[in-house]
């Protein structure tokens, strides 16, 4: 079978035809053009089969519990407790800016989700209190990949799937990079607030008005911990627990809050059904992608060339991290797993590199990518909030572009930060 069908289909992305629709022309015309018409059977077969998979009935779910959450304005009340926690910092609004994402990650697990709904708020709000709404989008953008870093997350979910990998295992693995993104964008916040004077955006709150706020935003934050809990303890499977983490938003949204009216829910669940379906019909080309990957023989092409570039793995690493990267620039994250994560995966696992580890790398990195111009849809979705546009934005973003990166190098060539928890609670 020829490779036909790689070069159509890196043809058709150019070209500007959505990934899902390439993803299945590309092999499909590359049949055709072969004469090996019977093929197309095996290759709609393969598209059912990447739907037709209990763990991915996770995803939705997830997203769900997310436009439930976003839709009961729990969102709001991890706001506040940022602000009673960290607002009276120099740059305060941007540091609650970062530290809203990471409380958020536990409920949404999306990084465009989170830039939608928290720039809306911190965008207009820091603005009002004297930032450029340019910075204002460079830290909600920036700040925003910890979302799918940090448990649950989607594309997490997605690498599991294709790679089979325990998904309790990747969720426990992502823990420490998420928060070493973080204190790294707290870094980068706290040195430009000095050097470019920000002022104070708040008083410090006493601490009746914290435990207030706590008290307020307790019941999102016993969202993560009821799912980590749940996964990581044996108790629930991720799909199981994506369920019941649907199950908790919608009780706290129409029952415990009240903010979430019957009349709301048709909308809500429109938003989120879209969302999925989307999701899903491309990880179902991405599996009939992937198989002819496989039977083509480019899978092994790619190993072999790359194992002839060199047998040191550090440097093998630091290469796969520089193609990465380019991938995230013009690549959602979610293609870029599942079509690159059967091709590469296996590569460093024969190299003695933990399966684990490796999906952690890659996860951060299609992850970042997500922020990183020309191409990267968080860039983009920042950019639309803030009515800036998207080569001034990127620009700002440089900074906090380059602590992420050194995230990720750290990340790689200390394996022992994605790899102890994991091996602590027996997945590794």
């Amino acid at each position: 079978m020829s490779l036909a069908y790689f070069w159509v289909f890196v043809f058709l992305l150019c070209a500007g035809m959505p990934v899902v629709f390439a993803l299945l022309v590309g092999p499909g015309l590359s049949l055709a053009l072969d004469g090996q018409e019977a093929f197309h059977r095996a290759l709609l077969s393969r598209l059912y089969n990447g739907l037709d998979s209990f763990p991915l009935m996770a995803v939705p779910f997830f997203i769900l519990a997310g436009e439930v959450m976003n839709a009961s304005g729990v969102t709001r009340t991890l706001v506040d407790l940022s602000r009673t926690l960290i607002g009276h910092v120099r740059g305060g609004l941007a540091q609650m800016n970062v530290l809203s994402s990471i409380l958020f990650a536990g409920l949404s697990g999306s990084a465009v989700a989170d830039t939608s709904a928290l720039g809306k708020m911190f965008v207009p709000a820091m603005v009002q209190a004297g930032y450029s709404a340019r910075f204002a989008a460079a830290v909600t953008a920036a700040s925003s990949v910890i979302g799918p870093i940090i448990p649950p997350s989607g594309i997490m979910i997605l690498y599991a799937f294709v790679m089979n990998v325990s998904v309790a295992g990747l969720f426990a693995a992502g823990i420490v990079p998420g928060l070493l993104i973080t204190l790294a964008l707290f870094a980068v916040v706290a040195g430009l607030a000095r050097r470019r004077g920000f002022a104070r955006d708040a008083a410090p709150a006493g601490w009746p008005a914290r435990a207030r706020a706590v008290r307020r935003s307790l019941p999102a934050l016993l969202t993560p911990v009821i799912l980590l809990g749940g996964i990581l303890g044996g108790v629930m499977t991720p799909t199981e627990a994506a369920a019941v983490a649907a199950a908790y938003a919608l009780a706290l949204g129409l029952i415990v809050r009240r903010s979430l009216k019957p009349g709301d829910l048709a909308r809500v669940f429109t938003t989120a059904a879209v969302q999925s379906g989307v999701i899903l019909l491309l990880v179902g080309a991405a599996v009939s992608f992937a198989w002819m990957v496989s039977v083509s023989g480019l899978a092994t092409d790619v190993t072999t060339a790359i194992r002839a570039t060199t047998d040191n793995v550090l440097l093998l690493l630091l290469l796969v991290n520089l193609f990465l990267l380019l991938v995230g620039m013009v690549l959602d994250a979610g293609p870029a797993i599942l079509i690159l994560g059967p091709v590469l995966g296996p590569v460093f696992t024969e190299l003695g590199v933990d399966p684990l580890h490796f999906a952690v790398v890659m996860c951060v990195n299609v992850t970042i990518g997500l922020a990183t111009p020309p191409m990267g849809l968080v860039l983009f979705v920042a950019a639309s909030v803030s009515g800036e546009r998207v080569e001034a934005l990127a620009r700002e973003l440089l900074p906090f572009l380059a602590a992420e990166i050194a995230v990720i190098a750290l990340v790689t060539f200390v394996p022992a930060l994605s790899l102890t928890l994991p091996r602590l609670l027996g997945f590794a």
